[in-house]
């Protein structure tokens, strides 16, 4: 099952960012905007799915953990991923608009969640909030989009060039990839519970790693085919959809309000919320996410992948690996940062 369906994400992100290069041209929207609506929203089908499923069924930790987990593994296992495979241009709008929304819906969601659950009327106000950003997006998009320039974008022959192929496209690309995510997430939890891990750390880990598996392979794919706005905009997106529409719908579903575990309050929603402001230094520095930067994403996700396996197991080393990633690997970062900020604005100065 977990080969199979790594095989059939592969090929569903194949047609997924085909499909979805072409339909930015056919409706005058940049291919950036399509990777933050068309391609974001379809690859965090599974997201919805899972969520919305624990949801009405009282798994409420997988839920949540789901969510969380999935965000802090798309900033910093995808994009990292992305970026070691090629330097990805981001474009301003992600620095300037996109990324400071993610940044508020993060906030948005510890704000509300600080009375200990996310009830039905936040949840309604959260898919108000994904409609309102979803239309300002595309009514932005057409307003500013520039007539198409000779040799640039996708190829407007062959049977894709319409609408109807793109659409097939679209959608036998979401088709595999819910499917080979399925597969993967039902293999990855049955081998996770016969090591006895909890539900809330198979939701942050096997779990959020599993429905984020499609925009693993979509922004990986996009990174190759030289779609790079596609390969960020499809994780910022992401991150913003499964924040506003999959808890929103999830907390609509819910037969009462979500219960949000103190742990997820008090560690894995800052985390989740830190990884979303670390990314506007990194974006800011030459709107560029270079390799080197690519790989500090990376580190970090296993560094906190390591934390929760600590945890659960309550092994003896959480003790100095907390210190550790406390007092020297967190300021050692955050210098970094901070000296290759401050090289970025002299820079521009002169």
């Amino acid at each position: 099952m977990l080969a199979g369906g790594l095989a059939t994400l592969i090929g569903g992100a194949q047609l997924l960012v085909r499909g979805a290069g072409r339909l930015a041209l056919g409706f005058g929207i940049s291919p950036l905007v399509v990777g933050l609506t068309v391609v974001a929203f379809g690859t965090s089908s599974p997201e919805l799915a899972v969520s919305v499923q624990s949801a009405w069924s009282g798994q409420v930790d997988l839920a949540l953990g789901n969510v969380v987990g999935s965000n802090i593994f798309n900033v910093l296992l995808i994009l990292g991923a992305s970026a070691l495979l090629a330097p990805l241009v981001v474009s301003l709008q992600v620095i300037r608009q996109e990324v400071p929304i993610m940044i508020a819906a993060s906030l948005w969601l510890l704000g509300v969640t600080l009375d200990g659950g996310l009830s039905r009327g936040e949840g309604l106000l959260f898919v108000a909030g994904l409609a309102a950003y979803t239309t300002f997006l595309v009514v932005q998009s057409r307003r500013t989009m520039p007539a198409p320039e000779t040799g640039n974008g996708p190829p407007s022959t062959g049977w894709d060039a319409k609408l109807p192929g793109q659409l097939l496209l679209v959608g036998a690309g979401l088709v595999l990839l819910v499917a080979g995510s399925n597969w993967l997430v039902e293999a990855a939890v049955s081998l996770a519970r016969q090591f006895g891990i909890s539900e809330l750390v198979i939701g942050l880990t096997i779990i959020a790693a599993g429905t984020s598996l499609p925009e693993v392979a979509t922004s990986l794919l996009a990174t190759l085919r030289g779609e790079r706005d596609i390969a960020v905009g499809n994780v910022v997106g992401s991150c913003i959809f499964n924040l506003l529409g999959v808890l929103g719908v999830s907390a609509l579903a819910a037969p009462v309000s979500l219960p949000v575990a103190p742990s997820l309050a008090a560690f894995d929603m800052p985390v989740m919320i830190a990884v979303a402001i670390a990314c506007l230094p990194v974006f800011f520095t030459g709107r560029t996410i270079a390799r080197w930067e690519g790989g500090v994403f990376l580190g970090y996700y296993l560094a906190y992948t390591s934390y929760l396996i600590l945890d659960a197991r309550e092994h003896d080393l959480l003790t100095t690996y907390t210190v550790a990633m406390r007092w020297v690997v967190m300021p050692l970062t955050i210098l970094t940062l901070a000296v290759v900020l401050n090289r970025e604005l002299k820079a521009r100065r002169r």
